[in-house]
Protein backbone atom coordinates (compact mmCIF):
# COMPACT_ATOMS: atom_id res chain seq x y z
CA UNK A 1 0.00 0.00 0.00
CA UNK A 2 1.72 3.29 -0.76
CA UNK A 3 0.84 6.45 0.61
CA UNK A 4 -1.17 9.52 -1.05
CA UNK A 5 1.99 11.35 -2.10
CA UNK A 6 -0.65 14.96 -1.52
CA UNK A 7 -1.16 15.79 2.26
CA UNK A 8 1.96 13.86 3.26
CA UNK A 9 4.66 15.18 4.98
CA UNK A 10 8.75 14.39 4.26
CA UNK A 11 10.67 13.54 7.40
CA UNK A 12 14.17 12.33 7.72
CA UNK A 13 15.21 9.98 10.88
CA UNK A 14 18.36 8.33 10.93
CA UNK A 15 19.42 9.22 7.32
CA UNK A 16 16.34 7.78 6.15
CA UNK A 17 13.46 9.40 4.12
CA UNK A 18 9.93 8.94 5.09
CA UNK A 19 6.80 10.26 4.58
CA UNK A 20 3.60 10.16 7.05
CA UNK A 21 -0.05 11.30 6.55
CA UNK A 22 -2.90 11.72 8.66
CA UNK A 23 -6.51 11.07 7.74
CA UNK A 24 -7.86 14.21 6.93
CA UNK A 25 -11.46 13.37 7.93
CA UNK A 26 -11.64 11.20 10.40
CA UNK A 27 -13.16 7.89 10.29
CA UNK A 28 -16.58 7.44 12.42
CA UNK A 29 -15.27 6.08 15.46
CA UNK A 30 -12.03 8.30 15.68
CA UNK A 31 -15.28 11.27 15.03
CA UNK A 32 -16.54 10.08 18.50
CA UNK A 33 -13.38 9.73 19.74
CA UNK A 34 -14.19 5.89 20.61
CA UNK A 35 -10.84 4.96 18.66
CA UNK A 36 -7.59 7.43 19.27
CA UNK A 37 -6.17 8.72 15.67
CA UNK A 38 -3.87 6.53 13.29
CA UNK A 39 -1.26 7.86 11.05
CA UNK A 40 0.80 5.93 8.31
CA UNK A 41 4.50 6.21 7.59
CA UNK A 42 6.61 4.42 4.39
CA UNK A 43 9.78 5.31 3.31
CA UNK A 44 9.92 7.88 0.76
CA UNK A 45 12.57 6.62 -1.58
CA UNK A 46 12.71 3.11 -3.99
CA UNK A 47 10.46 2.40 -6.61
CA UNK A 48 8.60 0.10 -5.28
CA UNK A 49 6.39 0.44 -2.30
CA UNK A 50 7.32 -1.01 1.16
CA UNK A 51 5.48 -2.23 4.46
CA UNK A 52 3.63 0.91 5.23
CA UNK A 53 3.83 1.66 9.20
CA UNK A 54 0.75 2.50 10.78
CA UNK A 55 0.48 3.99 14.38
CA UNK A 56 -2.09 4.43 16.87
CA UNK A 57 -1.59 7.19 18.72
CA UNK A 58 -2.83 8.11 21.87
CA UNK A 59 -4.64 11.07 21.40
CA UNK A 60 -8.12 12.18 19.83
CA UNK A 61 -8.36 12.54 16.20
CA UNK A 62 -8.12 17.14 15.82
CA UNK A 63 -11.36 16.65 13.97
CA UNK A 64 -12.97 15.00 15.85
CA UNK A 65 -16.99 15.39 16.33
CA UNK A 66 -17.40 15.92 20.08
CA UNK A 67 -14.66 18.82 20.86
CA UNK A 68 -12.59 16.46 22.80
CA UNK A 69 -9.39 18.17 23.01
CA UNK A 70 -6.64 17.38 20.60
CA UNK A 71 -2.74 17.91 20.74
CA UNK A 72 -1.36 17.75 17.08
CA UNK A 73 1.11 15.09 16.40
CA UNK A 74 4.42 16.64 15.53
CA UNK A 75 7.39 15.48 13.14
CA UNK A 76 9.28 14.47 17.05
CA UNK A 77 6.23 12.00 17.54
CA UNK A 78 6.82 10.76 14.53
CA UNK A 79 10.64 10.32 14.47
CA UNK A 80 10.27 8.39 18.06
CA UNK A 81 7.26 6.22 16.54
CA UNK A 82 9.85 5.29 13.27
CA UNK A 83 12.65 4.37 15.75
CA UNK A 84 10.74 2.36 18.23
CA UNK A 85 9.09 0.65 15.34
CA UNK A 86 12.55 -0.02 13.23
CA UNK A 87 13.58 -1.54 16.70
CA UNK A 88 10.94 -3.77 16.71
CA UNK A 89 11.48 -5.49 13.57
CA UNK A 90 9.93 -2.90 10.90
CA UNK A 91 11.54 -2.96 7.38
CA UNK A 92 9.85 -0.08 5.74
CA UNK A 93 12.14 -1.07 2.10
CA UNK A 94 10.67 -4.88 2.01
CA UNK A 95 6.79 -5.25 0.63
CA UNK A 96 4.54 -7.36 3.18
CA UNK A 97 1.47 -6.59 5.53
CA UNK A 98 1.39 -3.26 6.85
CA UNK A 99 3.08 -2.68 10.74
CA UNK A 100 1.17 -1.82 13.26
CA UNK A 101 2.56 0.13 16.37
CA UNK A 102 0.37 0.89 19.16
CA UNK A 103 0.99 3.92 21.13
CA UNK A 104 -2.77 4.20 22.56
CA UNK A 105 -1.71 3.12 26.03
CA UNK A 106 -3.90 5.92 28.37
CA UNK A 107 -6.53 6.70 25.41
CA UNK A 108 -9.55 6.86 27.03
CA UNK A 109 -12.44 6.37 25.03
CA UNK A 110 -15.54 9.12 25.19
CA UNK A 111 -19.10 7.81 26.28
Amino acid sequence: MALNKKGSRRITVDGIEYRWRIRRKPSYMQGLCWTPLTYAVEAASGSQPGTTLIVTSGQAHPSNWVGAEAVPIRPTHVAASIREARGRGWEPTKAGSPFQLDRSAGFIAQQ
